[in-house]
């Protein structure tokens, strides 16, 4: 079966070509004459869109349609329909390829409890990955569970106890103490340090089970996107190239980029 738009071309090389009356053409291909005449008028525009669609997946490699269409029609405020973009996407061959995972069966987890309000539950875990000379460092994460507002990313080669205390007081300072903070079982937050500064500030500490990375489903998603965003795609030769870098997507995170869970709103575009 081919295409109207191939019969179409083919009807308009007989008629160049050949010297055969558009009629004829048409009746020959089984292409109606206004089909034949028929000019794109958004042809100005499709270039734009597609213009747009490379630069931000070129910017943003791990970006799908969703985040892109999301991007252009939320904080770029473009009025696009997305089957159009969408149309456009796709002959640009911009897809991303994903492997199909083996399905396996698992236990139902403990539902996620949801908070309603911002500063109820902040959740906090760390990343490990290594410089450009191999040297090993962690990055400690933050992030208002509410809207998924990243509230901090620490570098360091070591993050005791004292350090992960004096990131959560330096929040402290403008923001409002939460209810609640979801976290794994590691040293640093399981240390009579850790638990005496929750205690003196009112705060409870939520563990999750051992081995049950999905009951902190909320950190564990931001560290994806901190992975597969930034972390993996540059090599960094100082610890402060990686504090600087981060503290700058943390910015272009709460003011730009789209959010599924906000309705594809940056998460500091939600009232």
């Amino acid at each position: 079966m081919v295409k109207p738009s191939l019969r179409k071309e083919m009807a308009q090389q007989a008629v160049a070509n050949r010297q055969v009356s558009i009629r004829l053409a048409c009746a020959a291909f089984s292409v109606s004459e206004s089909c034949y005449r028929y000019q794109a008028l958004l042809n100005d525009e499709n270039a734009e869109i597609a213009e747009r669609l490379v630069e931000l997946t070129e910017l943003h490699s791990d970006w799908g349609f969703g985040q892109c269409f999301l991007y252009l029609r939320n904080v770029k405020g473009q009025s696009w329909n997305h089957k159009r973009v969408y149309r456009i996407y796709c002959e640009l061959a911009l897809n991303l390829r994903i492997k199909p995972k083996r399905r396996l069966k698992r236990q139902a987890p403990e539902p996620l409890k949801e908070p309603i309000k911002a500063n109820q539950i902040w959740s906090m875990d760390f990343m490990h990955d290594q410089l450009s000379d191999g040297r090993c460092f962690r990055l400690f994460n933050v992030i208002d569970d509410y809207r998924r507002e990243g509230l901090a990313i620490e570098a360091g080669f070591s993050l005791p106890t004292i350090r992960v205390i004096r990131v959560l007081n330096q929040l402290l300072e403008w923001r409002e103490t939460p209810t609640v903070i979801r976290c794994d079982n590691g040293p640093e937050f399981i240390s009579h340090e850790f638990t005496a500064w929750a205690k003196k500030h009112d705060i409870r500490i939520e563990y999750i089970q051992p081995g049950k990375p999905q009951q902190n489903a909320y950190i564990e998603r931001a560290n994806r996107t901190i992975r597969y965003s930034w972390l993996s795609k540059n090599l960094f030769d100082t610890l402060e190239e990686v504090q600087d870098y981060a503290t700058q997507w943390l910015w272009f995170y709460n003011h730009e980029r789209p959010h599924r869970a906000n309705g594809g709103r940056p998460p500091l575009m939600v009232a």
